[in-house]
């Protein structure tokens, strides 16, 4: 492969901002042949042409040499996209949206646990701590305390809330516990916000506003910064919990488990945890292989999900939620919960005392009930065995929690699964006041037509979904631009505040081009054939 560089630097500049950031971090925390790059290309690739590949990776380990990363950029124009663990899969991994773009992979050494404090319920961390890395130090010391996870453990604590992931705790809004940022601007500057900005501060992570306006949510899913730290709150741990599953047999029934959870849901009680509601195709492709299903290949007919669903004891609905308190406190809310779903002809209600996890489709429950409790874990990624060479992306659109939507987006999705090829595999997760509708498509990563049919379904979708007003909350950087543009209120007004915002902060447009979709000047006006 020949060598990549951005596409209007030249190939002198590259080499002499690389060999001021060797000067910086030390030749060896500078990586910039073809063999080591390729752990940082995306790994579920959806094209035939290789896209979104890095000119080099760099690993700082202080913010002081992050500004100095940005300082040099800025000399020689050479672009920069940060990153934390990288493994933010689906979505594109550790890779730039602009080929050639230099990556700032921050987690491998700006791993640090800086604070955790019991009383208050706080951490403040680097980017490259991890879930199980914050958990285990928690076990470690002894603390009384959760860590909110989400789906696959292995991810950054900071990276994964810069996304605004989600998790199933009652703390599984990730971004809105956030307690304060520090923040390495595209001109190098060093800002903290909330009480932060003050260089005494005592209550740095107890109150994230500050004084004056709030710039946090100006640093999610943005290019307007590299996060060096980060304040997160922790749960104080219940005194006990348990985890139900409840199955409902017919696609059909989702219009009623939708809305009989918004009242039980929205007041965080007997629900208190993200309630999610998977199907029958994510649950077998979380335990079993497609193959085992479908020796030859085809279709995934009604006869053979009847046949998963009989094996696995599961229904083709199936949600999963936790209940926290005291025993008697655990079984009233169980109870609730019980007589409100099983109002629902066919369906049925477990618990993890009901289900012993080596029984056939009973680990999903067994490992629900680990990350509802704030235990990380990488069971999930079994979902990648489902087709050889398995890879995803995401489409993940924002719904009312209303069963008549609930159904049109479902059938809309599933409709379109059907006509592109891959299976539907889907989850709604349950926030108070919306849901997420996480579809995963899974495909043969080494297959060129899978490829091309895996994305032409992303594209379609969030066309079509904008246009019943289902916008995503995030996605793959081959989608960027059409989801920014699906956000069209005002010609398009979000877009252009972030454009200007975008200008006036980086002028030379050297902080991670096309992130979300925004431009700088630089890329945006002079004309580059860029991948739009």
């Amino acid at each position: 492969m020949s060598r990549i560089l951005p596409p209007d630097v030249s190939e002198a500049h590259f080499d002499a901002a690389l060999e001021k950031f060797r000067s910086v971090l030390g030749a060896e925390h500078v990586i910039s042949t073809p063999e080591e790059l390729e752990a940082f290309h995306d790994p579920y690739p959806t094209t035939s042409e290789p896209e979104f590949l890095p000119g080099a990776v760099v690993f700082p380990s202080t913010a002081e040499e992050v500004q100095k990363l940005v300082e040099i950029a800025n000399e020689y124009r050479v672009p920069l996209s940060p990153t934390a663990t990288g493994k933010n899969l689906g979505y594109g991994g550790a890779a730039p949206r602009l080929s050639g773009a230099v990556v700032v992979q921050t987690a491998r050494r700006m791993n640090k646990i800086i604070e955790v404090n019991e009383k208050y319920a706080y951490a403040l961390i680097e980017p490259g701590v991890t879930y199980f890395d914050l958990y285990n130090h928690i076990q470690e010391k002894g603390y009384n305390l959760w860590v909110d996870v989400p789906d696959l453990g292995w991810g950054s604590v900071v990276g994964n809330a810069l996304d605004r992931g989600v998790g199933y705790t009652p703390y599984g809004d990730h971004w809105s516990w956030q307690t304060g940022l520090e923040v390495v601007l595209p001109d190098g500057d060093l800002l903290r916000t909330g009480m932060g900005a003050m260089s005494n501060a005592k209550t740095w992570q107890l109150f994230g506003y500050g004084f004056g306006p709030y710039p946090d949510g100006l640093f999610t899913q943005s290019n307007f910064g590299i996060v060096t730290k980060m304040g997160i709150a922790l749960m104080p741990a219940p005194p006990a919990t348990e985890t139900f599953l409840i199955t409902f047999d017919k696609e059909e029934d989702l219009e009623q488990i939708v809305d009989i959870m918004l009242p039980l849901r929205i007041g965080m009680a007997p629900l208190q945890s993200v309630p999610v509601v998977r199907n029958i195709i994510l649950d077998a492709a979380a335990q079993t292989k497609r193959s085992r299903w479908l020796p030859d290949g085809g279709p995934l007919t009604p006869e053979i999900i009847n046949q998963m669903k009989q094996e696995l004891n599961l229904g083709y609905w199936n949600m999963y939620g936790s209940v926290y308190g005291s025993p008697p406190q655990i079984e009233l809310f169980l109870g609730m919960i019980k007589d409100a779903f099983t109002a629902i002809p066919g369906a049925r209600f477990f618990t993890t005392k009901d289900r012993a996890e080596d029984t056939p489709g009973s680990h999903i429950l067994h490992d629900r009930h680990k990350i509802n409790q704030g235990i990380p874990s990488i069971d999930e990624q079994q979902i990648l065995e489902w087709v050889p060479n398995g890879a995803h992306i995401g489409f993940s659109p924002i719904s009312e929690p209303d069963g008549a939507e609930a159904m049109k987006q479902f059938e809309m999705v599933r409709d379109r699964s059907y006509e592109y090829g891959p299976d539907y595999a889907a989850q709604f997760a349950v926030g108070l006041r919306e849901m997420h509708h996480i579809c995963l498509f899974l495909y043969n990563s080494a297959e060129a037509a899978d490829r091309e049919r895996t994305i032409a379904l992303g594209r379609k979708l969030v066309a079509e979904g904008a246009e019943h007003g289902y916008g995503e909350y995030r996605t793959h950087l081959q989608l960027m631009d059409q989801v920014m543009e699906t956000f069209d209120f005002n010609d398009n007004a979000l877009l252009r505040f972030h454009e200007r915002i975008k200008d006036a902060l980086d002028p030379n447009s050297i902080m991670a081009p096309g992130k979300s979709g925004i431009w700088g000047a630089r890329y945006r006006d002079a004309g580059h054939q860029l991948p739009r």
